[in-house]
C-alpha cells in the first residue's frame, strides 16, 4: 500500500509540472495571438486598397486584359499550403492537410496534374513522406513573419502561373475567426477572376497607360493575398495553441483532482489497516 501511495504522489508531481508547462505555454500563445490579429488586421486595408485599384481599371478600362486576369484549360494546377513549423497546436494541422488531401483527391487523378508549395516544417514533412509533388518550401519562419520571408516563394508562383507552368494556383490555409474556430479554407489566388468593379462616376487618368498599372499592380495584389493569407494563418496557429493548452491545463487539473482523492482513499484505507491492526494486536494481549 505505502509503494502504491508513493506512486500516486509521484504522478501528481509529474502532472503538476506538466500543468505549470502548459499553463506558460498557453499564456505565451495569448500574448502572441493579439500580436497576429493585429497584424493580420493591420493588412486588410492594403490589400483592400489595392485590391480596389485593380478592379477600376480592369472594370473602366474595358479594353485592358492580362494574363493573370485570363482563364485558361486547367492541365497544372498549384497549390500553396500553409502550416506551422511546431506542433501542440491541437487539430491545427491535422485538420489543413486533411483539407488539402480532399481537395487533391476530388480535382486529380494523378500526381502530374498539381504541385504542392509548401509554407511550414509540419506540412512539408507530411507530403515529402509520401512523395507528394513538392515544388517549394519554406520554414523557419518567425512568430511574427516579414513579406520578404516569403516574396520569393510569393514571386515563384507568380512567375510559374505566368510562363504557363501552371494554369491555376490555390491557397489553402486557416482562416482565422477567433481563438476557438480556424476554417481550413480553399482560395484560388490565380487567375483573379473574382476582381469586380461597378463603374462610378470618379474615374483616374494614369500614366503611362491603365494596362502597364494593371501589370504592376496584379503581381503586387496576388502577393498580397499570399502574404495575408500568411498572417491569417499565424493568428490562427496561436490560436489554436492558447486553446489546446488552456485545454491540456483544464486536463491536467482534473487528474490532479482525481489522483488526489485516490491518494486521499488509499491514505485513510492504510490508516484504518492500522488502527484495525493496532487494535487486534492490543485485544490479543488481554
Amino acid at each position: 500500500m505505502a509503494k502504491g501511495m508513493r506512486e500516486i504522489k509521484r504522478q501528481i508531481r509529474s502532472v503538476q509540472n506538466m500543468k505549470q508547462i502548459t499553463k506558460a505555454m498557453e499564456m505565451v500563445a495569448a500574448a502572441k495571438l493579439r500580436k497576429a490579429q493585429q497584424r493580420a488586421e493591420a493588412a486588410r486595408p492594403y490589400e483592400e486598397k489595392i485590391r480596389e485599384m485593380v478592379a477600376h481599371i480592369a472594370a473602366v478600362q474595358s479594353d485592358v486584359s492580362h494574363p493573370m486576369l485570363q482563364k485558361r484549360p486547367v492541365k497544372k494546377t498549384g497549390y500553396l499550403v500553409i502550416t506551422s513549423d511546431r506542433g501542440l497546436a491541437g487539430g491545427f494541422n491535422a485538420n489543413l492537410i486533411r483539407k488539402t488531401l480532399q481537395v487533391i483527391e476530388e480535382r486529380h487523378k494523378s500526381k502530374d496534374e498539381y504541385t504542392l508549395l509548401v509554407v511550414g516544417r509540419k506540412g512539408r514533412d507530411y507530403f515529402r513522406r509520401r512523395n507528394f509533388p513538392v515544388l517549394e518550401e519554406i520554414t523557419g519562419l518567425s512568430d511574427t513573419p516579414m513579406f520578404s520571408d516569403i516574396k520569393d516563394l510569393a514571386s515563384t508562383a507568380v512567375n510559374d502561373f505566368a510562363n504557363g507552368s501552371f494554369d491555376e494556383i490555390h491557397i489553402i490555409y486557416n482562416r482565422f475567426v477567433n481563438a476557438i474556430v480556424q476554417v481550413p479554407t480553399l482560395k484560388q489566388l490565380l487567375p483573379l477572376e473574382d476582381i469586380q468593379a461597378e463603374r462610378g462616376s470618379n474615374d483616374y487618368d494614369y500614366e503611362p497607360s491603365a494596362e502597364d498599372v494593371l501589370g504592376v499592380l496584379l503581381p503586387k495584389y496576388a502577393e498580397t493575398l499570399i502574404y495575408s493569407a500568411l498572417l491569417e494563418s499565424k493568428a490562427s496557429e496561436f490560436g489554436a495553441k492558447m486553446t489546446a493548452m488552456g485545454s491540456a491545463s483544464k486536463n491536467a487539473t482534473n487528474l490532479i483532482n482525481s489522483l488526489t482523492l485516490t491518494y486521499n482513499r488509499a491514505r485513510q484505507a492504510a490508516i484504518t489497516q492500522e488502527i484495525t491492526e493496532i487494535v487486534a494486536g492490543a485485544n490479543s494481549q488481554v
